[in-house]
């Protein structure tokens, strides 16, 4: 171990480009509107486009993408359960309670890190409002019977893509196949805006009410003129610039937001094809004695390698922890969100105690799964030389 070189390795590296804070300046110049306004409606275009869906709406994060989404839901379908992965980020369960639905929670298949199929199925009821799915680490959650039982029974798909910009199903993008999707910004994503994050749907009311509800549920947000000389004509005392529809937030992002998202989409595709490239190289070169290297790859599109210990032996995660912290690689215990939710201290006493144990293959990851930075500029040589570390790691 004493000879292990320093790797210098962040979970994220050059995410916002000497180019992005170019463009920034350049828009800085001649004292331009600095709230939403032409380059959020623009990058929101551009964003639909993309991904090939109708609507988009800019956040100022992921998690308020997650939280709209579920007033909206709220406002149409009332509460209920909205079945959820115990491995995710935090604020898609508390999106979930902050609006009074229940969780309903689903443990995880090992080769995607999203819900088991079979377990979402085996949770659906009468109480169901919607299946909140978490493409995790940028691996596909999809299955066709999955799809099929939701479009049959009626009961929405909430995507949430925060993970895995540019990932797919059958050749088309996660996000296109639900009610709506959700993605996130941040600077350690695919892409990033700093913060941000985008709302995205095929379904016209649930767009207006989403900008309704990004802007305090301001009227004038809607672009749907008939819905707003609606309420014009059945509020006559209110001045049309303040009708205030829904007791709603202000959770809109910036022109500076939009204007590094546009520079920043233009590079998505060609860094996600370095990134897919990276990540096959790191499975096939660690020991698949020690490490998990079956992951679904299909479709795929990870921000971040997946490192997770084949067996659960505490003494050997501990030397591998060991050896990163020595080689100055970045890491982060238990996946995206730290392991099992069920675990967390804000779900004490909405979940039974002990619930956590019911959820195998997430409190694997918990405890014996780790992601690394996975982004476009890493060398090759670098990838191999951080396996062959790994791989020396004796059990």
């Amino acid at each position: 171990m004493s000879g292990d070189r320093s790797l210098d390795w962040p979970l994220m590296e050059n995410n916002i480009t000497r180019e992005d804070l170019d463009a920034v300046i350049e828009f800085l110049q001649g004292n331009p509107i600095l709230t939403q306004s032409r380059n959020v409606r623009e990058f929101e275009q551009e964003w639909a486009d993309w991904l090939g869906v109708k609507y988009s709406v800019f956040v100022n994060s992921g998690a308020s993408a997650n939280f709209i989404t579920l007033g909206v839901l709220k406002q149409i379908s009332g509460t209920g359960e909205v079945i959820v992965p115990a491995l995710t980020w935090i604020s898609d369960i508390a999106s979930v309670l902050q609006h009074g639905f229940t969780p309903v929670f689903v443990d995880i298949d090992p080769r995607t890190l999203c819900m088991k199929t079979e377990d979402i199925l085996g949770k659906l009821s009468d109480r169901t409002r919607a299946v909140f799915l978490t493409h995790a680490q940028g691996f596909n959650g999809l299955t066709d019977p999955l799809l099929k039982t939701l479009e049959r029974k009626g009961i929405p798909l909430i995507e949430d893509v925060c993970e895995s910009h540019g990932a797919t199903f059958k050749g088309r993008k996660l996000g296109t196949y639900g009610w709506v999707s959700n993605f996130s910004y941040y600077f350690a994503h695919h892409m990033s805006t700093i913060e941000g994050g985008m709302v995205c749907t095929n379904d016209e009311k649930l767009y207006q009410l989403c900008r309704m509800f990004r802007s305090h549920g301001m009227v004038r947000e809607a672009t749907d003129e008939k819905l707003k000389q609606s309420y014009i004509e059945n509020d006559p005392e209110l001045n049309p610039e303040f009708i205030f529809a829904y007791p709603a937030f202000n959770m809109r992002n910036t022109e500076i937001g939009a204007v590094i998202g546009r520079k920043q989409l233009k590079r998505l595709d060609g860094n996600n094809l370095k990134r897919f490239r990276n990540n096959e190289l790191f499975l096939k070169h660690l020991d698949p004695e020690k490490y998990r290297t079956d992951f679904e790859l299909e479709g795929s599109c990870n921000y971040a390698f997946n490192l997770v210990m084949k067996k659960p032996d505490a003494r050997f995660c501990g030397q591998v922890m060991d050896r990163l912290k020595a080689c100055r690689v970045e890491f982060r215990r238990g996946s995206a969100g730290g392991g099992n939710q069920l675990r967390q201290p804000y779900l004490k006493g909405i979940v039974p105690p002990g619930e956590f144990k019911k959820f195998p293959e997430t409190e694997h990851i918990h405890f014996f799964g780790f992601y690394i930075g996975n982004y476009p500029d890493l060398q090759e040589s670098k990838i191999l030389e951080l396996c062959r570390l790994l791989n020396g790691v004796p059990v």
